[in-house]
């Protein structure tokens, strides 16, 4: 919305500053921390009036997670309105691509939130069908695929090999929605302890602002010989308000936490990060910086896999982050481990930039 201010006003003097992206983007981080971080307290404030009990916990979860009773979810609203805010205040309003990506944010968040909700009213941890749950969010994917491929195309690259493509047609809508739904599950499956989606999240938002910046640049895309997206360099501003948001949503949500994102903001997290890797034609490097959130969803699947195999476990629990709990690891000991794992997942991501 300023960016179109500006532009109408000619860009006159300290206005000139919009025309830059990297300003752009650098205030939509603050926009969002800022905005974060004065809304969260009375947000939470509001939702344990709201909620009363909190979020109901697994009782065949890990026992310290009993403690946890009373916690209020749903704080994914309070991510997704410092982020939506952020972004409508710094994009170009012009651009397709955010406002796809913004579709499938919003989109998932309202599931998720319908989800958090369910939970809340009945008191249990059998929220919206999964089945539902599914075909809502393969819809809202499929809709943002088709609409991200008018503008660039049906083509997969594959990371290492310069400009080496394989154009799939129409099954590439399939497949965009697919890479969609099965990051935002992923991300919502691997949040199950104080802060350990929101910052492998803010790492991966961070990567993925460098990957966008570079692929709507044709000069520095040509260099480095991925694909070149015209008008993808505006995500930067979209990954940015996620960064900012995250960390406002980190400061309540480190351990302990005052707050849970809930489905609300774990499925509007990673299904952005999916949109914006289709946008970017990098959906296959989201595999490897978003690694970690691929290692919980694949162990959860083995896990019920070979249990209605064979009868027994493969993990002690799964996702994998209640495995190491129950080898005697303390949650802020897997937390901050995870971290370290995500931040080295996503340098090796960014280095098939130049790997070709």
């Amino acid at each position: 919305m300023l960016y179109e201010i500006a532009e109408w006003l000619g860009f006159p003097g300290v206005l000139n500053l919009f025309r830059y992206l990297s300003f752009r983007t650098g205030a939509s981080v603050a926009t969002a921390l800022l905005i974060g971080l004065i809304i969260g307290p009375r947000f939470i404030g509001w939702l344990r009036v709201r909620q009363g009990k909190g979020q109901p916990i697994r009782s065949d979860g890990p026992q310290s997670h009993l403690a946890k009773r009373g916690t209020p979810t749903m704080g994914g609203l309070m991510i997704l309105t410092s982020l939506s805010l952020a972004i409508l205040l710094w994009m170009d309003l012009s651009n397709p691509y955010i406002w796809a990506c913004v579709f499938v944010t919003l989109g998932f968040g309202m599931i998720g939130f319908l989800d958090d909700y369910d939970k809340v009213r009945k008191a249990s941890t059998a929220g919206v069908s999964g089945r539902i749950r599914l075909l809502g969010e393969f819809v809202i994917a499929g809709v943002a695929a088709w609409v991200i491929t008018l503008q660039n195309g049906t083509v997969l690259y594959v990371p290492f090999f310069s400009q080496f493509s394989v154009d799939l047609g129409y099954f590439y809508i399939v497949f965009a929605a697919f890479t969609i739904v099965a990051f935002g599950n992923a991300v919502n499956l691997t949040d199950g302890l104080d802060g350990l989606a929101t910052m492998p999240v803010i790492i991966a938002s961070s990567a993925f602002l460098l990957i966008a910046y570079l692929v709507g640049n044709k000069i520095y895309a040509t260099y480095l010989g991925i694909p070149h997206v015209p008008g993808a360099g505006d995500l930067a501003i979209f990954c940015g308000a996620i960064i900012g948001a995250g960390l406002a949503f980190l400061w309540f949500n480190a351990p302990p936490a005052a707050v849970f994102m809930g489905d609300t903001g774990s499925l509007a997290l990673g299904g952005a990060l999916g949109a914006i890797a289709v946008t970017t034609h990098h959906e296959l490097v989201l595999g490897i910086i978003g690694g970690l959130f691929v290692v919980e969803a694949m162990s959860v699947i083995i896990q019920v896999f070979w249990y209605k195999r064979t009868g027994r476990r493969v993990f002690k629990m799964a996702p994998i982050h209640h495995h190491f709990e129950q080898l005697g690891w303390s949650e802020p000991t897997v937390v901050i481990r995870f971290w370290i794992i995500a931040f080295v997942l996503a340098l090796a991501g960014l280095a098939t930039l130049k790997l070709r």
